[in-house]
């Protein structure tokens, strides 16, 4: 039997697998063929013959996503919580792990009819988008300094409103920027936050090392430089019972637990794993009125 489009993939699945740094060879495959043949798992065309040529270019990006190049810069889209957006290089790629922290700050404005959610460090808007088509009553704002960043999630936001969704609100700042956000000091009921946390002499698989943009990947010498200036930044915007939802990654256990549980104006500290077992968030709530604010 000649080769078909599944078979191609499952030679695909053992190449990706066989790297150890691909989370999911089976999904990344089929993601490819989808992009390319317009074939998903449960397509009967997997056992179509792929045209001339074809072959070729699917094990030409087989083996780029083999090399580290992102799932998405190869695809040109992305995928949270069922939301689209466009990536590309420039712009990091969010991971499927980033749905854990999602659920738990959508789980904290649940009771909320209207919130007010702030996400830093947007990106591709990815974050920010999910949370504005879930909760189409929530008012969104989202930060980013990189001008890269901030084109696609422009981009991003235009074609999820044109699907519906509730438009988000942009603003190209730094999260260091003095009075960032000051308007909305006190009233925020959720800010999210995907934010740089690998040290900067970490050894990453190239996807985040070579391929991701180093801006969005790296925090300083111990990891923690922008999520210190995302805790001060959300202990001003959140109101009182407001909470805080921050991704960490795995070095990052206990620091950013004990970060928030020595700062006085916030309460609830907690660390929580992705689906795979390893750290990756800590939540915290803004206390109230009473809490002593630091210095």
């Amino acid at each position: 039997m000649g080769t078909t489009i599944g078979t191609l993939i499952e030679d695909a699945v053992r190449t990706l697998a066989d790297t150890g740094t691909v989370i999911g060879p089976r999904p990344d495959a089929e993601a490819l063929a989808a992009h390319l043949f317009g074939a998903g798992p449960a397509r009967s065309d997997l056992d179509g013959t792929p045209g001339e040529g074809e072959a070729a270019r699917y094990q030409e990006l087989v083996a780029r996503r083999a090399a580290g190049v992102p799932l998405g810069h190869l695809t040109g889209v992305a995928e949270l919580a069922g939301v689209e957006v466009a990536v590309g290089p420039g712009v990091f790629v969010p991971r499927a792990q980033s749905e854990s922290m999602l659920a738990e700050g959508m789980g904290a404005i649940e009771g909320v009819d209207r919130p007010l959610v702030v996400d830093l460090c947007t990106g591709s808007g990815a974050i920010a988008l999910a949370l504005a088509h879930h909760r189409p009553r929530a008012a969104v704002h989202a930060v980013d300094c990189d001008p890269v960043a901030l084109e696609f999630a422009r981009s991003n936001r235009a074609r999820r409103a044109a699907l519906g969704d509730t438009p988000i609100e942009l603003h190209r700042a730094d999260v260091f920027a003095p009075g960032l956000l000051a308007e909305l000091d006190g009233t925020v009921d959720l800010v999210v936050t995907n934010p740089p946390f690998m040290p900067d002499g970490a050894e990453v698989p190239a996807e985040f090392g070579v391929y991701q943009p180093r801006r969005a990947v790296f925090g300083g010498p111990d990891g923690l430089h922008v999520i210190r200036q995302v805790v001060e930044v959300a202990a001003r915007v959140l109101r009182p019972g407001g909470t805080l939802v921050v991704e960490h990654g795995h070095l990052h256990a206990s620091a950013v637990s004990e970060l928030l549980g020595a700062d006085p104006r916030y309460t609830g500290v907690a660390g929580h794993q992705d689906q795979y077992g390893w750290p990756l968030y800590a939540v915290a709530r803004r206390g109230g009125p009473g809490t002593v604010t630091a210095s």
